[in-house]
């Protein structure tokens, strides 16, 4: 699975656990149907499992007039996905954050993407 479609993977995950606020392993999981989780993806689900609180504060303080909780679920993933990857210090910033944009594009609203792209460059 190239990266992209890792972080499709891992971006659903995470909006699966916001949304029905679960069991991450669990969603992990069911996810990954008992297949081999590459050494990149758990690094990045255990720094949002771990770290999500600190990167939604995070969040907020860059959000004006605005904070986490109003964003989208998916757009909420994203940013998550984005700060575990800023974290995780394995990638460059202009890759995560080109990356963040297209999945935004995919699967948001037109314009969320520039939403997100304000968020990830003050991060």
């Amino acid at each position: 699975m190239n990266r992209h479609k890792t972080r499709e993977k891992l971006m659903t995950i995470t909006y699966q656990q916001l949304l029905i606020k679960g069991d991450f392993d669990e969603i992990v999981s069911d996810n990954f149907q008992n297949k081999v989780i590459d050494e990149y993806s758990v690094k990045i689900i255990n720094f949002i499992k771990t770290k999500q609180d600190d990167y939604i504060e995070y969040i907020n303080n860059v959000l004006e007039e605005w904070t986490f909780d109003r964003l989208g679920y998916i757009e909420q993933a994203i940013l998550l996905l984005a700060c575990a990857e800023f974290d995780c210090k394995e990638t460059y910033a202009s890759v995560i954050i080109d990356e963040a944009i297209n999945l935004c594009k995919e699967y948001c609203g037109d314009d969320t993407y520039k939403l997100i792209n304000g968020v990830l460059d003050k991060l």
